[in-house]
């Protein structure tokens, strides 16, 4: 009887063995696929890709000629209030993994397999910058007002709304400065589809040089040359 629980064990354990190599083979594969980016005439906007390590979020000038994000997600949901803020970073997520796991070492095994699972729902986080500067986890996009629209449009259907069309704050105290606030998202957090697929995606729908599909931030970082300066 215990060589034969060893045995199933012994193999579950090489299915799990294989499954994460697979897993990981496919995902630096396809990252380093590329999608080409749209060739514009002329571009008016600048973004940027913003790393901190693992975690990429698209950030956008607060305001420009069409759109104020603080009308929408008000500097008052901060606990610093600060509006003085010129740029705005938009991080899509697991729920859970957001609220509870401020730093790796508060990470759970409950978070982990509910977040890889999509057994929990997500959030946007939302942050308020006042100075960025490029570098290797910063790069800079350049954007034409289409695909400045696009990309909003994309970033807006990523947040839940209520009744009214408001974005719906989530009252807490996990946030990760004075400058940010969390808000209820659309869609489930999983293996395939990690905060990294979305920001991926978020290029793909703005018509910049993307990755076929990536779960990991370096595959998106390493399709845009570094221009050191700041902005």
């Amino acid at each position: 009887m215990l060589k034969q629980v060893l045995r199933y064990t012994l193999r579950a354990l090489l299915v799990l063995v294989a499954i994460i190599a697979l897993y990981a083979v496919t995902a630096m594969v396809l990252s380093r696929i590329r999608v080409p980016g749209e060739i514009v005439s002329h571009d008016e906007i600048t973004a940027y890709i913003l790393s901190n390590g693992v975690h990429t979020d698209i950030v956008l000038p607060v305001r420009n000629g069409k759109r104020d994000w603080s009308h929408v997600l008000p500097f008052s949901h901060t606990t610093g209030r600060d509006s003085t803020a010129e740029w705005v970073a938009f991080g899509w997520g697991d729920k859970g993994f957001y609220l509870e796991t401020p730093t790796w070492g508060d990470l759970t095994a409950r978070v982990a397999f509910k977040a890889m699972f999509a057994l929990g729902s997500s959030a946007m986080h939302v942050t308020y910058h006042k100075g960025l500067k490029e570098g290797p986890l910063c790069k800079r996009l350049r954007l034409s007002r289409g695909q400045y629209e696009r990309l909003a449009r994309y970033i807006e259907g990523s947040f839940a709304k209520d009744a009214a069309g408001r974005m719906q704050v989530i009252d807490t105290q996990a946030n990760y400065g004075p400058n940010d606030a969390f808000y209820e998202g659309v869609g489930s957090y999983h293996l395939f589809h990690t905060c990294n697929t979305w920001t991926n995606n978020a290029l793909k729908a703005c018509g910049q040089r993307a990755c076929v599909w990536t779960p990991m931030d370096s595959g998106i970082l390493g399709l845009y040359e570094q221009h050191e300066g700041t902005y």
